[in-house]
């Protein structure tokens, strides 16, 4: 996307069905939400439209950042979108951005796309000058690492 859309997003093409990897995101979350070495502490994720999600993610020199908001979204298999915009019961707050995780068949692979919009210039800039590419592509490393693993996996 371009800049003047205010939206940053990064793709990846995983070796694993979208139902693998759709499992993977959502039940999994802690273990590819964050670029290594930051953690996350899943608090509440109410996988449905409206519900609460609750993370905290942690920095290896004791960084804290807590992120509330709620799923606007959840398509099984297809997408989930999330801001936080809102508190639980649609409560408004200061908003930074709407994300969006689509997932999408490719010959039996999984497109994945992360994308972040913003309501303004000056978010958009922070969000990029934080890293977003660089953080966004290694989590998206994490996720089809993770997909990749369970596909392989012998039983399924």
């Amino acid at each position: 996307m371009t800049s003047d859309s205010l939206e940053l997003s990064v793709t990846r093409v995983i070796d694993a069905p979208v139902e693998t990897v759709w499992k993977i995101a959502t039940q999994r979350l802690a273990e590819w939400w964050c670029p290594k070495p930051w953690t996350v502490e899943i608090i509440e994720q109410d996988w449905r439209a409206g519900g609460r999600s609750v993370v905290v993610m942690r920095g290896p020199n004791g960084e804290e950042m807590p992120h509330e908001g709620v799923f606007l979204e959840v398509s099984p298999g297809k997408r989930f979108v999330f801001t936080d915009a809102f508190a639980a019961g649609w409560h408004p707050r200061s908003a930074f951005m709407v994300g969006i995780m689509e997932f999408a068949d490719e010959g039996g692979k999984t497109r994945y796309t992360g994308s972040a919009r913003h309501w303004t210039r000056e978010a958009y800039d922070q969000h990029k000058a934080m890293g977003f590419e660089q953080g966004w592509a290694a989590v998206a490393e994490q996720l089809a690492a993770l997909a990749e693993a369970e596909h392989r996996a012998p039983g399924d």
